[in-house]
C-alpha cells in the first residue's frame, strides 16, 4: 500500500512537471494566452523570451520524464528517491519565498507550492518502504 502511495506520488510529480511540455510546442500566442489564465499580464512578443519559454519547458518536461521513471519502477531508482524528494521540496521552497515576497494571488500559487511541499514531503517520508520490500 505505501510503496502504491510512493509512485502514486512520482506519478503525480511527473504530470506536475511533465505537463510543461505544451510550452515547447505550442505558438506563442498560444502560450501566452494560456499563461494569461494563469495570472500573466500582458506581455509582448520578444524572440528571448519565446526561446526561454521553450528552453525552460523543455528541461521541466525533462524531470518530469525522470519522475516518470522512478514510478514507474521505484526499487532500480531507489537510491535517487530522497534526491527527487529533495528536489520537490526544494521546489516548494523557493515558490514560497518568491510567491510571497512577490505578492501573488492565491492561484496558481498555493497549489504550486503545495503540490512541492505534500508530494517531495511523502516521496521522502516513504523512499525507504521500496528498499525494505
Amino acid at each position: 500500500m505505501r510503496c502504491r502511495l510512493l509512485r502514486l506520488l512520482l506519478l503525480f510529480s511527473a504530470i506536475a512537471w511533465g505537463v510543461s511540455v505544451i510550452g515547447v510546442f505550442f505558438s506563442w500566442p498560444t502560450a501566452v494566452t494560456i499563461l494569461q489564465q494563469l495570472g500573466l499580464k500582458e506581455v509582448s512578443y520578444d524572440p528571448m523570451l519565446d526561446y526561454w519559454l521553450r528552453m525552460a519547458s523543455g528541461a521541466f518536461f525533462l524531470v518530469g520524464v525522470i519522475f516518470f521513471l522512478a514510478a514507474m519502477n521505484p526499487r532500480k531508482y531507489a537510491v535517487l528517491l530522497p534526491v527527487f524528494g529533495w528536489l520537490m521540496v526544494a521546489e516548494g521552497a523557493i515558490l514560497l519565498f518568491h510567491g510571497i515576497r512577490l505578492g501573488l494571488p492565491a492561484l496558481p500559487f498555493y497549489a504550486d507550492t503545495l503540490a512541492c511541499l505534500l508530494a517531495g514531503s511523502g516521496i521522502l517520508y516513504l523512499r525507504n518502504d521500496v528498499v525494505s520490500k
